[in-house]
């Protein structure tokens, strides 16, 4: 059963998705790589990624990797948090193995009572995946490094960030609604997106300024916005102005994929009239470190525009911080700024 909240009817993204390239339906593809599907899958999909082959901090180089991905399959292990709110929102079946530890609570239910730990969003348990006999596994993000050891067990797709959050949300979708033969409900489910989110940046366009920054320990960084460069660094850091519309107060900030580190004076300097926090320390339970309200209520903040008018809005650390991406998170993102901006 479908988890999509109501959504109204939309089509901006829909007309669009059938075209997607890498992304076709067919009974004979070949697989370049990555894997064949299980003998005797009736049916198989052709998927076609960007594979980043570089090594740790070395500058990303991609090749394009094609996979035969089975349609419908009963075993999937999923290590993306945002591929499994996305599958599990288009009705995918409960999926045999995740890092169970990531999982947040709203997630929960698109995970089998009896599913594997296949490790952590970084480390896969080879052996305990080998032995579940996956007919697909899905990566991105953290956990793309793990590409090469999976695909050797069972058809491997990276469904990492590819172009900006939108293009990667609809490319998605759209290819795992048609893994699930769901397509018209994922259609439909971006449209709705879509839709949220124009009527969202309508609600930003009001507000003068803007600035995102994480608390991590007792410390801040501010988030770049992303200006058209959607690199991993910047991919998070740029939601809140690209995605949302945020007007940023200054765009002179260093790109890092946890912000460029920042002083509390740094916020009575530049005033935003809205602060968009990301409290990392509550994403990723910080053993001892105060919650962002806490490292926030100083004397220094409270000379800030954004303290004086309660215009510091505090975002779902799991949804932009862990997963920040998936169906279900992308509307908790929406409903976030819509309730701090209206």
């Amino acid at each position: 059963m479908s988890m999509i909240r109501p959504l109204s009817a939309l089509s901006l993204v829909a007309a669009s998705a059938l075209v997607l390239a890498g992304c076709a339906s067919q009974n004979d593809a070949e697989a370049a790589a990555g894997g064949d599907a299980p003998a005797g899958a009736d049916e198989t999909i052709e998927f076609t990624f960007e594979n980043n082959i570089a090594g740790e901090d070395e500058e990303p180089e991609y090749e394009s990797v094609t996979v035969n991905v089975p349609k419908d399959p009963e075993n999937v292990v999923i290590f993306d948090m945002a591929s499994l709110d996305t599958w599990g929102s288009l009705g995918g079946a409960p999926v045999v193995g995740a890092p169970l530890d990531s999982v947040p609570d709203y997630l929960a239910d698109f995970v089998a009572d009896d599913a594997i730990n296949a490790g952590t969003l970084f480390e896969a348990d080879l052996l305990e995946i080998e032995a579940a006999q996956p007919d697909l596994i899905i990566v991105a993000g953290r956990s793309a490094t793990l590409y090469d050891d999976l695909r050797e067990i069972a058809p491997t797709v990276n469904l990492s960030s590819e172009g900006s959050f939108e293009e990667t949300l609809e490319r998605n979708t759209t290819f795992l609604g048609e893994v699930l033969g769901a397509e018209d409900e994922a259609a439909t489910a971006l449209a709705d997106i879509e839709a949220q989110l124009a009527e969202v940046r309508e609600l930003t366009a009001e507000i003068e300024t803007g600035l995102s920054v994480m608390v991590s320990g007792d410390s801040l960084s501010a988030l770049k916005p992303a200006n058209g460069d959607y690199s991993g660094r910047n991919l998070r850091g740029g939601l809140v102005y690209d995605l949302f519309g945020v007007a940023p107060i200054t765009d002179d900030i260093e790109a890092a994929t946890h912000g460029e580190p920042i002083s509390f004076e740094f916020l009575t300097e530049f005033d935003p009239e809205y602060l968009f926090v990301t409290d990392r320390n509550a994403a990723t339970n910080e053993e001892g470190a105060q919650s962002a309200d806490v490292v926030l209520d100083n004397d220094i903040v409270h000379e800030t525009t954004a303290w004086k008018n309660d215009n510091i809005v505090y975002l779902d650390p799991t949804a932009w911080y862990i997963v920040f991406g998936g169906l279900q998170t992308t509307q908790i993102m929406i409903d976030d700024i819509t309730a701090g901006v209206a």
